[in-house]
């Protein structure tokens, strides 16, 4: 059974390119700062271009463009999904304690 105290967090996010075709991923932060997904979404969710959208490589997130890229007509952009509790192992680099303080560092520049 998942238990939520100390559960690591699941970021979902997506990129969808001008046909509408989608690639999905995700990345799993370690928790050990205990943080509440509401309250992260929220944070999340404030730094977003239009709520929704954010630039990958700002967040040092993998990117998720097809190789079939096409820079004229496709977004750069990926898309925000959702964030969750997790009971698997953490698979990022860094824990999410540090992700926020990226993101803010980020969305102050």
């Amino acid at each position: 059974m998942l238990s939520y105290r100390m559960a690591n967090i699941q970021f979902n996010y997506l990129y969808r390119d001008a046909g509408n075709y989608k690639n999905f991923g995700s990345v799993i932060f370690a928790n050990p700062s205990n943080i509440g997904v509401t309250e992260l979404s929220g944070l999340i969710q404030s730094n977003l271009i239009d709520q929704t959208w954010f630039y990958n490589h700002y967040w040092h997130l993998p990117d998720l463009r097809p190789k079939t890229f096409n820079n004229h007509t496709d977004p750069t952009w990926h898309e925000f999904e959702r964030v969750g509790y997790t009971d698997e192992a953490a698979n990022f680099k860094i824990e999410l304690s540090e992700f926020i303080k990226l993101i803010m560092r980020e969305s102050r520049e």
